[in-house]
């Protein structure tokens, strides 16, 4: 799965582009592993030279005897092949890519059966991202209890933490589970771009959660992130200075669910559109305390409804937003003229 569609990620195209044959032996591994023939790699179609990259390294491992009906003399078989993405965010759900590598609409299937028991063309598929499946070959040249040496807790290992936005150098930091969001935006990121105060940062995506500057010392890792309600997500971190307006970050997060949903299921597909309307009601002051009330219901109903994370995590930042920032979404209502 390299439909790597989340705001401020990139770590999946700089490997591909850079060293694509990790990527590939990664999936070799996996396909000998499994008994699986054939592996695809969905690639979203904005990454051009990320798919070139794919299809040339593809073709120098096939020449090399690394691909094809005998993979490496081994009398076993593997094959390849690069699949363009269809350009929709909701392709990097797993059930969606699926739908999209069989040439149909890139929508959510309902689970049981899940793809390890029927998935592509109905046969049993394993699926994993880039940053994972490039992980097995050092962990099979250098050992697990190497790798299994980086990180905190049970978040073993490194991550790319990716970072964007309004910070004054962005780029991609590899660091083990546990550094801190202080050290990645100010140590690593040397800050705002703008010179102004730093607010908030978006953890995971679009979909991740929003964090305020007394929480800069928390640890990267998966198990005290969800302690207090965020996600690592992809890596991403997205950085806003004290220019930024939360509520109107509220109403982008249910603008994007609806742009993006698969239309699937009605908790997404309505949900965010009620979410966005009951948001900008909130934005012109209206029934502040009550609407409010209704997004929390609302938030609620997603994420316990929707068929996948779409609409389940939709409600993440709109919830991170009104919990940390709630000042924002204090507004009163216009006085009428005389």
């Amino acid at each position: 799965n390299a439909d790597e569609g989340d705001s401020g990620t990139f770590a999946d195209r700089m490997l591909m582009e850079g060293d694509p044959f990790v990527l590939i032996e990664a999936m070799i591994i996996a396909g000998l592993a499994t008994g699986a023939t054939a592996g695809y790699v969905y690639i979203r179609s904005e990454y051009p030279r990320a798919i070139s990259q794919m299809k040339a390294a593809i073709g120098v491992m096939e020449a090399a005897g690394w691909l094809g009906d005998s993979v490496g003399g081994s009398g076993r078989a593997f094959r390849l092949a690069v699949r363009r993405g269809a350009g929709a965010y909701i392709c990097g759900e797993e059930s969606s890519m699926l739908n999209s590598i069989e040439g149909l609409r890139g929508t959510v299937r309902v689970k049981p059966p899940i793809p390890a028991i029927a998935g592509l063309f109905g046969e049993p598929t394993v699926i994993n991202n880039v940053l994972t499946l490039a992980s097995v070959p050092l962990i099979l040249d250098r050992g697990a209890a190497f790798y299994k040496d980086f990180g905190v807790g049970r978040s073993h290992g490194t991550q790319p933490f990716q970072l964007a936005g309004n910070v004054a150098r962005g780029g991609l930091v590899e660091k083990a589970f546990g550094v801190t969001i202080r050290e990645l935006i100010e140590d690593f990121g040397g800050g705002t771009a703008s010179g102004r105060p730093f607010r908030t940062a978006q953890l995971g995506g679009p979909l991740g959660a929003y964090v305020s500057a007394d929480m800069l010392d928390l640890p990267m890792d998966y198990e005290e992130l969800a302690l207090r309600q965020a996600m690592v997500g992809h890596g991403g971190i997205v950085v806003f200075d004290d220019t930024i307006d939360m509520a109107e970050m509220a109403r982008f997060a249910f603008e994007f669910c609806e742009i993006e949903s698969c239309g699937k299921c009605t908790p997404c597909r309505v949900g965010a559109v009620r979410g966005r309307e009951t948001v900008e009601k909130i934005l012109r002051g209206e029934s502040v305390a009550a609407n409010i009330a209704l997004i929390e219901d609302l938030c609620e109903l997603m994420r316990d409804g929707s068929l996948c994370a779409m609409g389940g995590l939709t409600p993440m930042p709109v919830l991170s937003a009104i919990r940390l920032f709630p000042e924002d979404f204090d507004r009163a209502a216009p006085v009428a003229a005389e």
